[in-house]
C-alpha cells in the first residue's frame, strides 16, 4: 500500500509540471501577442485564468468559495492571502473573476523555461535583497493601478520552511501599497492547498480547497504610518479563520 502511494505521488506530482507547461506550450502564438501590449493584459488574464482552472481540476481540486463580500467589477483592489503552496497561485486565479489583477512575486521564478518568459513580462518582479528593487515595484504597480488593474501579493514573502507554521509573519509590503495608492485590501483565506499539495513531494491528494473572501479594510482615510496597524488586523482575520477551518 505504501509503494502505491508512492508511485502515486511521483505520478501526480509530474502531472502538475505537465498541467503547467502543455497549456503554455500549446497556446505560445496567442499568449506571445497578448503580452506585447498591456492593453491586451484583460485578455491575457482570461487565457491566464482557464490555465489556473485547468490545472487545479487536472489535478483533481475543486474549490468552494465563501464570499463574505463580492468584488466590485473593475475596481482595483489589494489581494491578498495565506501562502503554503504553489497551488495558491492558480487559486487566486479562479477565485478572482471580474478584477484582473498582476502578481507581485519573487525575481527567481524568471529562470523556469517557458514560463519564465511570460512571467517576467506580466508580473511586479521583485528581489527582497535590493532595496532599489522594492522601490521599484512601487513604480511599477502605480502604473498597474492606473490601468485599472489590481494587485495580488502574498505578505508572508514565499513559504515557511517548517510545514508546521500555521501563518507566518507578514512583510509591510502590500498595506504600504494599498494606503499610497488609496485602495482597499481583500483578505483572503485558502484553508486546504498545504493539505491538498504542500512543497512537501510525497504528499497531498486531490480534494476540496475551500476560500474565504473577507470584507474589503478600507485605506481611504489611513496614512502611511498605520500599515502596521491595516497588516496586523490582516494578519489576525486570515488566522482566526485558518484556526476555524481546522477546528
Amino acid at each position: 500500500m505504501k509503494l502505491f502511494k508512492i508511485v502515486f505521488w511521483i505520478l501526480w506530482r509530474i502531472w502538475f509540471y505537465v498541467l503547467i507547461m502543455a497549456p503554455i506550450i500549446v497556446l505560445f502564438p496567442v499568449l506571445f501577442v497578448l503580452v506585447l501590449s498591456d492593453k491586451t493584459y484583460p485578455q491575457f488574464y482570461k487565457v491566464a485564468r482557464f490555465w489556473g482552472k485547468l490545472i487545479l481540476f487536472g489535478m483533481g481540486f475543486y474549490y468552494k468559495i465563501d464570499f463574505e463580500q463580492q468584488l466590485e467589477k473593475g475596481k482595483s483592489y489589494m489581494l491578498v492571502a495565506n501562502h503554503t503552496s504553489m497551488t495558491d497561485i492558480m487559486l487566486m486565479l479562479a477565485v478572482v473573476k471580474d478584477n484582473p489583477f498582476v502578481f507581485v512575486g519573487k525575481r527567481e521564478l524568471v529562470k523556469i523555461p517557458v514560463f519564465g518568459f511570460f512571467y517576467k513580462r506580466v508580473c511586479i518582479l521583485v528581489d527582497r535583497s535590493s532595496s532599489k528593487s522594492r522601490f521599484k515595484v512601487f513604480e511599477l504597480a502605480q502604473k498597474r493601478l492606473h490601468q485599472g488593474l489590481s494587485i495580488c501579493i502574498f505578505p508572508e514573502g514565499g513559504v515557511p520552511d517548517d510545514e508546521s507554521i500555521v501563518l507566518d509573519t507578514f512583510k509591510d509590503g502590500a498595506f504600504r501599497l494599498a494606503i499610497e495608492h488609496k485602495i482597499a485590501v481583500i483578505p483572503m483565506t485558502f484553508a486546504d492547498n498545504k493539505k491538498r499539495f504542500s512543497f512537501t513531494f510525497l504528499s497531498g491528494s486531490p480534494g476540496k480547497m475551500r476560500v474565504k473572501v473577507h470584507k474589503a479594510i478600507e485605506t481611504q482615510n489611513l496614512v502611511i504610518e498605520d500599515k502596521g496597524k491595516v497588516k496586523d488586523e490582516v494578519r489576525t482575520i486570515i488566522l482566526e479563520q485558518l484556526n476555524t477551518f481546522n477546528n
